[in-house]
């Protein structure tokens, strides 16, 4: 018989009544230290007390009015969001796989626009995750996300993962654009180098093409940037985020320069919950607290502190840890036991971690977690591999 809740996860046998900071507690008081911040949400853990107060003080006055009329913390987040970043516009949504369904439209808007609807194709990588509508898997092209769900969404052609070439030779007269994660997440913990995205900015440029980053997950300040591109040195066309944007209130944005969104004008897409006044006044909060003076310099510093930590834990644990990669506090561990067992194993260190591909477990904390949490944490994993190795 099937459950009341759609049986579409495979969920670990546990619930939360509360959470603290970088800790969640169950009904019966046992803490676990979150590794996994909801899959790259929680950016700045739980219960953080300037997001509570914001989206407390907006609830007593406005949840919702659509976007028939003006939403000013909205147009307070765009302003703000334009400001720090590449863009000169947004579009607010609920979700990452939204944004990046803003993102496709108009690329393909964009070229009909400027008078070439046959440009619609998107390049794409292998092993990328975007979402999980019908588009977006397409975009994916991942098996897994695709069986039993019918043909797939025309318009999107796989090339390996960091293949400038396969890039290239992939261009045809049908090529709208490149759409990437400069940080790969849900396909296992894999950074495109700068080099390769400079090279790739100047091939969508000679070819006149857009280039569409995913930083669903890498963004808001997980690799000790704003947005993971900037360590590049680059700029894309359209962004599409979500995520810690909304410290686990659903918000996704799709960020675009004037000239990329030419072609979205009143009618062409929209959202009746995207940008309400709750979602924004959490989102302006989020920026209130990662945009401080020092905070994105401490993303980092605790990235590498956490990276090295992990880098001697391979050494070891050579029978459970293959290899560690990521950026800032967005780390994978390729695993040489399969990942579930990690992850189990490191559950029973009341730790908890997300699965990824590659064999790989993500590690995403709150990206304001203390040292000392970073050495709990190191401590946990130690102990699930030494008891893991053991039964090699």
């Amino acid at each position: 018989m099937i459950t009341p809740v759609l049986p579409s996860y495979a969920r670990t046998d546990l619930a939360f009544e509360r959470g603290e900071g970088v800790y969640l507690y169950t009904a019966d008081g046992t803490r676990y230290l979150d590794m996994g911040g909801g899959i790259a949400v929680n950016g700045l853990g739980h219960a953080h007390p300037v997001l509570v107060a914001a989206l407390k003080a907006q609830a007593e006055k406005l949840w919702h009015t659509s976007n028939l009329y003006r939403i000013p913390e909205q147009e307070r987040l765009a302003a703000r969001l334009v400001a720090a970043t590449f863009a000169d516009t947004a579009f607010f949504c609920n979700s990452g796989a939204e944004a990046v369904e803003c993102a496709i439209k108009m690329a393909r808007i964009y070229h009909f626009a400027n008078g070439n609807p046959e440009r619609y194709r998107l390049i794409t990588q292998e092993g990328a995750f975007h979402g999980r509508t019908l588009a977006t898997i397409s975009a994916g092209g991942n098996e897994k996300h695709l069986k039993g769900f019918g043909p797939e969404v025309d318009g999107f052609d796989h090339v390996p993962f960091g293949d400038l070439a396969a890039i290239k030779s992939a261009i045809g007269p049908h090529t709208a654009g490149v759409l990437l994660e400069p940080v790969r997440g849900e396909g296992g913990i894999r950074a495109l180098p700068g080099a390769f995205l400079k090279e790739l900015r100047a091939l969508c440029d000679e070819k006149g093409i857009l280039l569409l980053l995913d930083e669903v997950q890498s963004g808001m300040g997980r690799t000790g940037k704003l947005f993971a591109h900037e360590w590049a040195g680059v700029t894309p066309d359209i962004m599409a985020i979500a995520k810690a944007i909304g410290g686990g209130f659903p918000l996704g944005v799709c960020l675009a320069t004037e000239a990329a969104a030419k072609g979205m004008t009143a009618g062409t897409h929209g959202s009746t919950f995207g940008g309400n006044p709750l979602a924004c006044a959490v989102g302006n909060a989020v920026l209130d607290v990662v945009l401080a003076d020092g905070f994105l310099e401490q993303v980092a510093q605790k990235g590498l502190r956490l990276k090295q930590q992990l880098a001697m834990l391979r050494e070891r644990h050579p029978k459970v840890i293959e290899e560690i990669y990521g950026e800032g506090l967005m780390i994978g561990i390729k695993c040489k036991i399969t990942n579930t067992d990690l992850v189990s194993g490191l559950l029973a260190e009341k730790l908890l971690s997300v699965g990824a591909g590659d064999n790989q477990i993500r590690l995403l904390p709150a990206m304001n977690i203390e040292d000392a949490q970073i050495a709990e944490a190191i401590a946990a994993i130690d102990a699930a591999c030494t008891k893991l190795g053991a039964t090699l």
